[in-house]
């Protein structure tokens, strides 16, 4: 292999963009070209006839769907208003009322927003008259689900008609939308209200909420840690209930990790699952569009409306089964967990608490009736390393003409990480995605006969403010497109957030969500 930074200046020379020495350094001291030479020994081991796995149907997700359990009975009425379902049984029950609701999370907002700098754009105006309109409606017996009348955030990566796009950046600032994304649409056409578009990481390429052009945001439960990223304002937005909900998008942990440092449930379905037209793409092949809850049931009701084939997205492939689940009867039953040991890495996954917590999460599984198992998944280190390949080529190749015309518009961390990319060689993309297909058999062998991987989701504690956290046990299963969701599993040492990550098979999200019922439930009865 050619001295990588030799390479990087040869490649960006070639392809007419204007970097500088001090990115180079800057490349470099990040640590951006660190795995290089892993690539390239993950590659050179793959045959040159090996199918590529965007062509190869033998390593693709299987079509095969679970049963679904019963439809579930009306949510009783909850004395807690700040999930989804336990506010929608307060409005039928009486208790409370769509305007109500939004006039409490627009109060959050004014209260905390400046300090932990969660909203890009906050709609008052429209959403008040959207919460009067809800209530009217409601009360004339149109009643459109669980979401009706209910406040809910959306990522400022997806299009809301008739307002701008940042993405996280300067260069879309003025970029104005025309019509709603899919997800947008599927929430306003469930009667949600849509609250406010939230901060993220500049063009969603950070699992921390760095941001050079409008700042980090804090993480709630301490304002001198980070809330993760890049979904960042999402997740804070629903931790401080700002919004009862929030719609995330996870490219290498960008859903997960913000909940998992904010104390909420994020769900990455399985690629091809949740529609991300009119969605700012950052990896075709890597991103995926969930919610972020305080609750796996109202995760659950957000997936049955985000799900399903969307003419605009080639990506969505199938209807979407039910997918929620009464307390009473999610059991862990028949399940087959695979308790994940070590990752290929050569030492330990996450530190102590982090592995503890995925471990209680295993054993409360096991009294519910599943049969747990430790194991090694070595494949894994491969798919981190395969998997921030990918995202960065792919990245690189959307991002090129401004790269080449609009360099300085860009904070310097995404600047010099897109730049980065560059020193990947010519071919390099197809000998990912030959890997990519083998490691994706190999790891399907390896877990033959489990439901479930349980781990951690981030590896040691949460980092300062603005500061990226470490996506390796999250990136894993964008590479293979694997259904995967955080939950909060108590606090550290620290007194902050843990959680833990449950990992199932494509399709598979209906044994997901009811595996992570189980581990809420245990949790909350326990001391």
């Amino acid at each position: 292999m050619t001295d990588p930074i030799d390479r990087l200046r040869a490649n960006l020379r070639a392809a007419a963009i204007p970097a500088t020495d001090d990115d180079l350094t800057g490349i470099q001291a990040r640590g951006f070209l660190n795995r290089l030479a892993d690539f390239e020994r993950i590659v050179a081991g793959i045959p040159a006839e090996t199918v590529p796995d965007y062509l190869d149907a033998g390593s693709l997700p299987a079509s095969t769907e679970v049963a679904a359990l019963p439809a579930p009975r009306a949510a009783p009425v909850s004395p807690r208003t700040d999930t989804l379902l336990g506010a929608a049984a307060a409005i039928r029950a009486g208790a409370a009322t769509p305007t109500a609701l939004l006039e409490a999370a627009l109060a959050q907002i004014t209260a905390l927003d400046g300090p932990l700098n969660v909203f890009q754009l906050v709609l008052a105006e429209q959403a008040l008259a959207d919460a009067r309109r809800a209530e009217a409606e409601l009360a004339a017996g149109q009643d459109r689900g669980p979401l009706h009348g209910l406040p809910v955030a959306v990522k400022d990566l997806l299009d809301v008609a008739g307002l701008p796009t940042t993405a996280g950046s300067t260069i879309l600032a003025q970029s104005i939308a025309a019509t709603d994304a899919t997800a947008v649409a599927r929430l306003r056409a469930a009667g949600a209200i849509i609250v406010g578009k939230t901060r993220l990481s500049e063009f969603a390429y950070s699992p921390g909420s760095n941001n050079a052009h409008y700042g980090a945001t804090a993480n709630p439960f301490d304002r001198s840690r980070d809330s993760g990223g890049s979904s960042s304002g999402s997740a804070v937005a629903v931790a401080t209930g700002m919004a009862l909900a929030a719609l995330g998008t996870d490219t290498g942990c960008s859903i997960r990790v913000p909940a998992a440092f904010c104390g909420l449930v994020g769900l990455k379905p399985t690629w091809g699952r949740t529609s991300l037209a009119g969605v700012v793409p950052l990896s075709w092949s890597l991103d995926h569009l969930g919610p972020l809850t305080r609750s796996v049931a109202d995760a659950a009701a957000l997936l049955a409306i985000l799900a399903g084939p969307d003419p605009r997205d080639g990506r969505t492939l199938r209807p979407a089964p039910p997918f929620a689940y009464e307390d009473g009867e999610a059991e862990a039953r028949g399940l087959r967990v695979g308790l994940v040991r070590e990752d290929g890495s050569g030492k330990p996954p996450a530190g102590e608490e982090q592995r503890a917590a995925a471990r209680r999460g295993a054993e409360m599984l096991a009294a519910a009736g599943a049969e747990v198992v430790e194991l090694d998944v070595p494949e894994l280190d491969r798919l981190r390393v395969l998997g921030t390949a990918l995202l960065g080529m792919e990245a690189s190749a959307l991002h090129l003409p401004w790269l080449r015309t609009r360099l300085d518009a860009y904070g310097e961390f995404p600047r010099q990480r897109l730049l980065a990319n560059f020193a990947y060689a010519p071919g390099d993309f197809i000998r990912a995605q030959q890997a990519r297909a083998v490691l994706r058999r190999a790891i399907s062998e390896r877990l033959a006969g489990l439901d479930l991987l349980v781990l951690p989701i981030h590896p040691g504690s949460i980092p300062a403010r603005g500061v990226p956290a470490n996506n390796g046990l999250a990136i894993p299963f964008n590479c293979l497109g694997w259904p995967a969701l955080s939950l909060p599993a108590g606090r550290g040492s620290d007194g902050l957030p843990l959680a833990v990550q449950l990992v199932a098979r494509p399709w598979q999200e209906a044994t997901l969500l009811r595996a992570a019922t189980v581990i809420e439930r245990e949790l909350a009865a326990s001391p």
